[in-house]
């Protein structure tokens, strides 16, 4: 396995995000059944960004098996599940917070141009087979049937899993879940 620690994600850049979850975790009183039903969305996300983590080859095939057969972007549809299950851990107006902080940050920002980036790479390799990719399925609202053209073959890897360093995205969220987990009890003893 390697590092699950990217050194990318530790940039200066993602302060105010650090910052911003040291503020929720203070500011929040969490209770027991907004914690619990956050988790299982927070796990649903990460389950989902893992299950495309390990189907993943970046840049030496068009990934069309695992979620990319349903969506393109399983990862991305991953991180916003993730954000909205944190929003739901926060409970009452925090969640409200979070969700409007969140939602036009991923709609707006973070996901149109991860998205541009990605498409004009992908057509830069695959050409006229990312093109149909793209015309028949969704980029995050995932169609029941697996897209007719999608691979015949693939499988989950842990090595696809590794070296798309999921581990760390998977590790940072057991951890945010741990700290919530402390923090609503916390909450519940002192009630």
């Amino acid at each position: 396995m390697r590092n699950p620690i990217r050194v990318k994600n530790l940039r200066l850049r993602f302060a105010p995000l650090g910052l911003a979850a040291v503020a929720l975790l203070i500011l929040a009183r969490p209770g027991s059944v907004e914690f619990a039903t956050g988790a299982a969305i927070v796990l649903l996300g990460a389950g989902l960004r893992s299950w495309g983590a390990g189907h993943l080859v970046k840049s030496e095939a068009l990934t069309t098996t695992g979620p990319y057969a349903h969506l393109r972007h399983p990862l991305y549809l991953g991180t916003l599940i993730v954000g909205m299950g944190v929003a739901v851990m926060a409970g009452g107006i925090w969640a409200l917070v979070v969700s409007v902080a969140f939602l036009p940050w991923f709609f707006l920002r973070y996901f149109p141009r991860k998205e541009h980036a990605e498409a004009a790479r992908l057509e830069a390799l695959y050409g006229d087979r990312f093109r149909a990719y793209r015309r028949a399925v969704p980029a995050l609202l995932p169609r029941l049937r697996a897209w007719p053209g999608a691979a015949a073959a693939g499988h989950w890897s842990l090595a696809r899993y590794s070296d798309n360093n999921e581990l760390g995205t998977l590790l940072g969220l057991l951890a945010l879940l741990a700290v919530f987990g402390i923090r609503t009890l916390w909450v519940a003893s002192t009630a």
